[in-house]
């Protein structure tokens, strides 16, 4: 390692499950060692994602049963993580972007200087068929000056884009992008709710990319924003969709809400429809009809594992300048708590993200 990098840093550990007293930014955390097949990135920026609170809160645990914004600590029981239990202190930060200042020995050393971003939902380490591992979750992640990831998941970037337009791309685009390759998404009719928060604006663009007519669901006081992402029509959360547009309407939904929505997906979707989802934000246990699953020939996707086509992908059209995130506000690394709170909040149109300081 370079003697120009630092052997400390400023960090945002969590320190066990709970609320954002369990966050703790330091400035004396040890600057990571790439192993072999890793790269050193001198993180710049770092979005907020709802991964970050689900997993402090310990909301992926078996036995919460309600919405992401009830969870409060999770239940202890020891698989409160994507991937089981947790090791604390952990780095979170799903989203980074930076450029890599040093390289483990079986990488090329002409990759130091590049500014990448990094996969959120990670394969390099992972041994069973469509198993991920989180980066930010079972890894440290960016909510520091400086992470490691493997070689394999760290993509050079090159576009005119500012840091913090980058680093909100990994998770919330990766996740959408992720749910239109699954569903195979066409020039067709979509169905997307949570239009206004991170994947959900994300899927407004990546579906109009591909030339769908698209409905969005989001609060009358974003519905503007969201028009201006590409959205043909935006309709409030208190709007049945069944009786907007009447039944069998739509060819395909994106979803991240669930909770009581789900009960009129199968009404919602025609013969042969589509409904893909990568997150339960109103409550994980739903209602479903299974006789509309079957008379109407539906497919219920979940979308968590991505192949590498997905991010690739990403990075083409970030580089052909065929999407552009949606940046709600800014805040500086020490000040994460105000970050997450304004996310919970749920005010915002876009990303929320964190810059990293360039001194400790």
């Amino acid at each position: 390692m370079s003697d120009a990098i630092p052997t400390t840093m400023a960090a945002v550990h969590l320190r066990g499950f709970g609320g954002t007293d369990q966050l703790e930014y330091v400035t004396d955390a040890p600057v990571p060692t790439p192993a072999p097949d890793q790269v050193l990135i001198r993180v710049a920026a770092a979005g907020v994602n709802n991964t970050d609170i689900n997993t402090r809160t310990g909301w992926y645990a078996r036995d919460v049963t309600g919405s992401s914004a009830d969870a409060a600590g999770g239940s202890q029981s020891g698989d409160e993580g994507w991937a089981g239990a947790l090791e604390f202190p952990r780095i979170q930060g799903a989203d980074a972007c930076g450029r890599i200042v040093a390289v483990g020995a079986d990488v090329d050393p002409s990759r130091v200087g590049e500014r990448v971003i990094v996969t959120t939902m990670q394969t390099a380490y992972s041994t069973e068929p469509l198993s991920t591992t989180v980066f930010g979750s079972e890894y440290d992640g960016a909510f520091a000056q400086y992470a490691v990831a493997h070689t394999d998941e760290t993509y050079a970037v090159d576009c005119d884009w500012t840091d913090v337009e980058l680093a909100s791309i990994p998770c919330a685009y990766s996740t959408a992008e992720n749910m239109l390759h699954r569903i195979e998404l066409g020039a067709e009719r979509v169905l997307i709710t949570g239009a206004s928060g991170g994947v959900g604006h994300a899927a407004v663009q990546l579906a109009k990319r591909r030339g769908a007519t698209v409905i969005a669901v989001a609060g009358a006081d974003k519905a503007d924003a969201v028009l201006g992402l590409g959205a043909d029509e935006v309709i409030g959360r208190d709007v049945d969709p069944a009786e907007r547009f009447g039944e069998s309407s739509f060819d395909a939904i994106v979803d991240v809400v669930a909770g009581s929505f789900f009960g009129s997906v199968t009404r919602l979707l025609r013969n042969g429809g589509r409904y893909v989802t990568a997150g339960a934000i109103a409550g994980p246990i739903v209602e479903l009809d299974v006789r509309d699953l079957y008379l109407k020939d539906l497919s219920l996707h979940g979308s968590t594992y991505q192949p590498p086509e997905v991010f690739a992908n990403l990075v083409g059209y970030i580089e052909r300048g065929e999407i552009r995130p949606l940046i709600a506000a800014t805040y500086p690394l020490e000040r994460i708590v105000d970050a997450q709170d304004a996310f919970v909040a749920k005010h915002h149109v876009g990303k929320i993200v964190l810059t990293i300081p360039t001194g400790t």
